[in-house]
């Protein structure tokens, strides 16, 4: 049965609530990234940006997930191949949807790491600087979050599914951040199958062999029943 590869961004957990990367007035545009997505921005004020992510934990989870979010989950479930999701998002809003098997790349806001051994433990809902390593006792915890200048989780684990997938669907993704931007050259170079599922274009439509436009919470239900209803 065929293989499907799925990369999901902002896009898709916007209807829940949790505002885009790029949203004008979103979280992101009240804060200097250089602040509160870098490693350097930790070592200055890491109080700033345990506040930062404390309160986009709490954000997330209070939202709930969007019928997108359902519709994914149900393919995983009721495909008769395997489904691969990898998503941009450090909400869990995929598995609070049912989805059982999901590669964060970017991280996750409900996990926490020591920055100085590199354990890992599920995030308490209000981080602190002057929270110690439960396993080293050093006083460098941080949220588990891949931040700019950093490698994205999984690499060669995503690469090996892109190698291998006969379709690849990317939602609600700009287009604009590497390396995920890239997957569906890589999928294309395999001769896969590409889907966009997206509210507007991307810069990156006219690379896919198939397009939708609209609110993620319509077009990915529609187009998992269709995936779904074919013989």
């Amino acid at each position: 049965m065929k293989k499907i590869v799925i990369l999901t961004g902002a896009g898709i957990s916007a209807e829940s609530g949790l505002g885009t990367f790029r949203d004008k007035d979103g979280v992101w545009s009240q804060y200097d990234l250089e602040e509160v997505a870098t490693p350097e921005g930790f070592f200055r004020n890491p109080e700033k940006v345990h506040h930062f992510y404390n309160m986009r934990r709490a954000n997330a989870m209070a939202a709930q997930p969007n019928a997108a979010h359902d519709a994914l989950a149900r393919l995983e479930r009721d495909w008769p191949g395997q489904v691969i999701l990898v998503t941009q998002n450090i909400d869990d809003l995929h598995e609070r949807a049912g989805h059982q098997r999901v590669i964060h790349m970017h991280g996750e806001l409900m996990e926490a790491k020591c920055a100085a051994c590199d354990a890992h433990w599920p995030a308490p809902e209000r981080m602190r600087a002057s929270d110690p390593c439960p396993e080293c006792g050093e006083l460098s915890t941080r949220p588990d979050i891949v931040w700019f200048g950093e490698i994205p989780y999984d690499m060669d684990l995503i690469e090996k599914h892109l190698t291998q997938c006969d379709v690849f669907a990317s939602v609600g993704t700009s287009g604009q951040v590497y390396p995920a931007a890239g997957f569906v050259l890589q999928a294309n170079a395999m001769g896969a199958h590409t889907v966009e599922l997206n509210l507007e274009p991307s810069e990156l439509s006219g690379m896919f062999e198939e397009r939708h436009e609209g609110p993620a919470s319509e077009i990915v239900p529609d187009w998992v029943e269709a995936l779904l209803s074919r013989p």
